[in-house]
């Protein structure tokens, strides 16, 4: 199916080591069993969800050292093609251990290598030069110590009106993001259900009030289109054509929500890519993150498991108060 170019962005990219012990407890070694590791963060995730679901997107990834080597050989072997981006020092890992006796999980993220100021000028200058003309470019993951927080506002300014940007950050990114308003506005940004609580400073107890919280994010110009998820509800999309519409899942088995977000991402960003409206991009996404809360660990949605999926997500428009 034809699409447009996709790149994704991870500025801080990880190797995720993931495995399972018994039971979690202190002073004694925590022998881990079904172990497995894959390229992670992000942008990478957003890709490696393209991928699986019959897209093509390429991944922009800072790497450094023999960690960065072999997440890139991994991403390789996944059939995802990569704009090389070298940074000294090392890259990150992190590390997810399941507990089988509660089925908890467990998650150590490291912060990555500090960046100095010309490498985060450096990676503007590189990524505007990686992506073509009409493509989508999706900013996806956390930013290592050292990068900006205006790096998302920049970035958007850099890709200019003639290629879209999808952002979906955290922490003081999101938050500068957040308090934007210029003329140099990502097209998309995507929140978690945390995320969007934290920011609108309130729990966001009904669908009404995020769509209503969403809505007044894109009035005050500091994104096209505001995407808040709800969990198990679904997600909400407001644009600033007036949509206001929530999608809601099938009822599936939850066995990890690790990657659900990211792959929410990678189907609304494939399916705007193949030309679909908002509302389908949005029933994508959903159907893309239902399928991956029923797989294992740290594994994203697997492409029969979403075109399944699909059909069962229902739109509906949640009108004005």
């Amino acid at each position: 199916m034809e699409q447009t170019p996709i790149l994704t962005v991870t500025l801080n990219p990880a190797l995720d080591f993931t495995g399972v012990v018994p039971q979690m407890g202190a002073r004694r070694k925590l022998r881990l069993k079904e172990t497995s590791c894959e390229p992670g963060g992000g942008g990478i995730n957003v890709a490696r969800a393209i991928r699986r679901m019959g897209g093509d997107a390429q991944a922009f990834a800072p790497l450094g050292g023999g960690i960065g080597t072999h997440l890139a050989e991994l991403l390789e072997a996944e059939g995802v093609p990569m704009v090389w981006f070298g940074i000294d020092g090392q890259t990150r890992h992190s590390l997810a251990v399941h507990e089988s006796a509660s089925g908890d999980q467990f998650r150590f993220v490291m912060p990555g290598p500090h960046w100095p100021p010309a490498q985060s000028e450096a990676a503007l200058e590189a990524i505007a030069e990686a992506a073509p003309r009409d493509c989508l470019v999706v900013l996806s993951g956390s930013q290592p110590p050292g990068v900006p927080d205006g790096f998302p506002a920049e970035l958007a300014a850099r890709l200019g009106s003639r290629r879209r940007l999808v952002i979906d950050t955290s922490g003081a990114a999101l938050d500068a993001v957040l308090s934007g308003g210029g003329e140099a506005r990502p097209d998309v940004l995507r929140m978690d259900q945390a995320e969007g609580d934290a920011a609108a400073g309130a729990t966001l107890e009904s669908v009404r009030e995020s769509v209503d919280f969403a809505a007044g994010l894109v009035a005050r110009r500091v994104a096209h289109v505001v995407v808040l998820a709800r969990g198990a509800e679904g997600s909400v999309l407001v644009d600033a054509q007036g949509l206001r519409l929530l999608c809601a899942p099938p009822t599936v088995e939850l066995v990890s929500a690790v990657g659900a977000g990211d792959s929410f991402a990678g189907g609304f960003t494939l399916a705007l890519a193949r030309g679909q409206p908002m509302s389908e991009a949005l029933r994508m996404g959903t159907a893309a993150a239902a399928a991956a809360v029923t797989t294992k660990g740290t594994e994203l949605c697997r492409g029969p498991d979403v075109e399944r999926l699909l059909p069962q997500c229902r739109i509906s428009e949640v009108p004005a108060g």
